[in-house]
C-alpha cells in the first residue's frame, strides 16, 4: 500500500517492510510466544493490504487555509492535515472530500471538531458529524440536503444531543459458510472493523465448532456477529451481554436471519456465573431456566482486558472452549490458567488491523482426559 503520510499518521506504525513484511514479523513472534501452549502450525488469515477498515475516526482541522481531516502525528507532536486514507474501505475514501466540500458550502463547519464514518460491503456510509455546539433545525435542513446530493446517511452530534436524520445505521451483509448472513451496524456503537477477515474468523470459529452439539454459552456476545451463525451448530445459544444497546441490535439481528434458538440476556460475565450456580436471582432472566440448558462448550470473545482468574476458572467447566482475543499479551496470560485444565487443539492468527502491532487470535480448547 503506498501511502504519502506513513512515518508520520499515528494510525499505522508498521509499515517500513511492507504488508507481507510485517505480517510475516507479527506471525513469526506470535508463534514463538505461544509455543509452551501449541506446537502445531497457526492459521494464518491476511487481510486486504488497503482499504480495509469499514470503520474511521478522523479529527477536524480548522486553519486559514480552510478544514480539513486531521490524525494524530505519530510523534505525539500535534497532528497532521490529511487529504485521504489509504486503509478505508473505497466508498468512505470515495466521499470524504466530497463531504468536507459539501459541508462548506452549506456553512456547517463551524465548530465541526470530528467526522467519524461506518459503512458496508454492498457501500452504504454514515457520516457522524460530532460539534462543539448545539444543532438546530437550521443545520438538519443543510444536512439532509447533503444526504441527498452524497447518497449518504449523517448523523448530527454534540453535548447530550443526537440527531438522526434518515437511519443511524448499515446493514452489512456477511457470507458465512456458504450462507448470507445480514447484521445492522449501530453507528456509536461496536462492529468488527474490517469485514474480510472478520467472515473468516466468524468461518474459522464456525468450523472448529462443528459436530460437538447441545447448548452453547456465550459470553460477551456483543450484538451477535458470532452468535448467529453459531445457532446452526447447536441445539440452543444462551448469550450474555452487559450492553443494553448490544443487547437490542443482538435481537434485532436474530429476527433479521430468521434465528430463533437464541437467547440474549443482558448479564455480565461475573453475574451469569451467580445465576448459573443459583447464589443470586435476576429479573433479566424471569422466565428463562439456566439450569434447562445442556452447556459444555463455552465460546468467549472479551474485550483487550481479556478474561482474568475468576472467569477462567468458571470456562474450567466446559468441555470445549474456544477463545476469540483482541490481545495476545492477555490471551498468554489466560492460557496459563486454562492449561491447567484443556489443551489447546487449533490456533489461528486473524490480521484485523495491517500496519500496527494489533491483531486478533482464536484458540480452541478442549478438556484434558
Amino acid at each position: 500500500m503506498e501511502c504519502e503520510y506513513f512515518g508520520i499518521c499515528g494510525s499505522c506504525r508498521l509499515y517500513e517492510e511492507g504488508y507481507q513484511g510485517q505480517l510475516a514479523t507479527k506471525s513469526a513472534t506470535i508463534q514463538d510466544q505461544f509455543s509452551p501452549y501449541f506446537s502445531g502450525n497457526i492459521d494464518i488469515y491476511e487481510s486486504k493490504e488497503e482499504h480495509y477498515r469499514s470503520r474511521a475516526e478522523f479529527k477536524i482541522y480548522h486553519d486559514d487555509e480552510g478544514s480539513f481531516y486531521a490524525m494524530n502525528r505519530m510523534d505525539k507532536q500535534g497532528i497532521v492535515k490529511i487529504t485521504g486514507c489509504a486503509i478505508v474501505h473505497e466508498s468512505i475514501a470515495q466521499v470524504m472530500q466530497p463531504l468536507l466540500a459539501a459541508i462548506k458550502e452549506h456553512e456547517l463547519g463551524h465548530k465541526l471538531f470530528g467526522i467519524d464514518f461506518l459503512t458496508s460491503s454492498s457501500g452504504e456510509v454514515l457520516a457522524s458529524l460530532i460539534y462543539h455546539k448545539a444543532l438546530d433545525e437550521s443545520w438538519s435542513e443543510c444536512a439532509r440536503a447533503i444526504e441527498k446530493e452524497l447518497g449518504i446517511y449523517i448523523i448530527g452530534r454534540s453535548r447530550k444531543q443526537k440527531i438522526v436524520l434518515s437511519q443511524d445505521y448499515v446493514t452489512e451483509t456477511l457470507r458465512i459458510a456458504e450462507r448470507n448472513y445480514h447484521y445492522v451496524h449501530i453507528e456509536n456503537s461496536f462492529t468488527q472493523p474490517n469485514a474480510l477477515v472478520n467472515e473468516k474468523m466468524v468461518s474459522w470459529s464456525l468450523e472448529k465448532l462443528e459436530g460437538i452439539g447441545g447448548d452453547l454459552l456465550e459470553l460477551y456476545c456483543g450484538a451477535g456477529n458470532f452468535t448467529i451463525p453459531f445457532a446452526t451448530q447447536f441445539d440452543r445459544v444462551l448469550a450474555t451481554e452487559i450492553s443494553k444497546a448490544s443487547i437490542i441490535a443482538a435481537k434485532r439481528n436474530m429476527a433479521f436471519n430468521d434465528v430463533e434458538n437464541i437467547d440474549f440476556v443482558r448479564l455480565s460475565a461475573e453475574e451469569f456465573t451467580q445465576a448459573l450456580d443459583s447464589t443470586r436471582e435476576f429479573r433479566r432472566l424471569e422466565g428463562l431456566r439456566v439450569s434447562d440448558y445442556r452447556l459444555k462448550t463455552l465460546f468467549v470473545d472479551p474485550p483487550r482486558s481479556g478474561l482474568g482468574e475468576e472467569p477462567c476458572a468458571f470456562a474450567a467447566r466446559f468441555d470445549h472452549v474456544l477463545y476469540i482475543s483482541c490481545s495476545p499479551e492477555t490471551l498468554l496470560r489466560d492460557l496459563e490458567i486454562l492449561s491447567q485444565t484443556h489443551e489447546v487443539q487449533a490456533m489461528a492468527l486473524f490480521d484485523q488491523f495491517p500496519y500496527t502491532h494489533h491483531l486478533e487470535m482464536g484458540v480452541k480448547l478442549v478438556r484434558k482426559v
